[in-house]
């Protein structure tokens, strides 16, 4: 685990203690739910931070964790990991409580927390912006290449390697070396969000498959589904100024109807 989420998440413990201490030692279940989302829903550049340090956490998926109703039918990849940090801290609290008697448990060792904190219906705003991010701010003014446009840069050169060799099926060789240049591993993508924390803003946006994985990607898998877009976005435009694909009035490129179907010179 990431030494900073284990010093966060070791603050969160005691915060609820002292939290217990001071109403009395009543509501265990929901003070260790409103501190979670008090708590929990970490700014962009410090999650990037962790990232970097577990990019496990990539491969974090909503389910059910989501509680925003705002969030949870399209949310972003910093909601996702947050929320399933979220969900791992409170069950440590949870624990916390039961070793303290606060809640009970059964025979099954479910835990009997009470009625009155369970119905309360509680809407907890998300208040981090992943739309913000200083790292990537003063990214932006680094010199040197950035390490997504290295990737994208050997992409574009292995496409006019591919065009030279045959001018035809431009469509389906931007298609494939798109695909062969996806980032898709925790650890390879993980760099690329702490060199650029808006990468934690990016929502699935119907992108993926939804018979792959139910309908619930890995938050990995969205950052990776939309740079492969903007990937394959880059070759066809490479591929238009090159003359293997043809645009219409407003230089948009002219997917082929046939994926089968030659690209014609022009």
């Amino acid at each position: 685990m990431s030494g900073l989420l284990t010093q966060i998440l070791d603050d969160v413990r005691v915060e609820y203690l002292e939290r217990m201490r001071e109403n009395g030692f009543t509501q265990p279940y929901l003070t260790a739910e409103q501190l979670c989302h008090e708590k929990l829903f970490l700014d962009t550049d410090l999650l990037a931070r962790i990232i970097d340090q577990d990019p496990t956490l990539l491969a974090a998926r909503a389910g059910n964790l989501i509680l925003n109703k705002q969030e949870r039918e399209n949310p972003s990849v910093g909601v996702i990991i947050c929320g399933n940090i979220l969900a791992a801290a409170l069950e440590g609290l949870l624990s916390v409580a039961v070793d303290h008697d606060w809640i009970e448990v059964d025979e099954s060792e479910n835990l009997l927390v009470d009625e009155e904190e369970l119905n309360q219906d509680t809407q907890y705003p998300i208040l981090v912006d992943f739309s913000q991010s200083e790292i990537a701010r003063q990214n932006l003014t680094k010199p040197g290449i950035s390490e997504l446009s290295k990737l994208f840069g050997s992409a574009e050169e292995a496409y006019l390697r591919a065009l030279k060799q045959c001018s035809s099926d431009a469509y389906q060789k931007a298609l494939q070396i798109s695909s062969d240049y996806s980032v898709f591993a925790p650890q390879d993508i993980a760099p690329l969000v702490m060199e650029n924390p808006l990468l934690l803003g990016l929502r699935p946006d119907d992108l993926i498959d939804e018979d792959l994985f139910e309908g619930d990607p890995p938050a990995g898998l969205i950052i990776s589904s939309h740079l492969t877009r903007m990937l394959l976005s880059e070759l066809l435009e490479l591929g238009a100024k090159e003359g293997v694909l043809a645009v219409d009035s407003h230089g948009n490129v002219i997917i082929p109807a046939d994926p089968d179907e030659k690209t014609i010179l022009h």
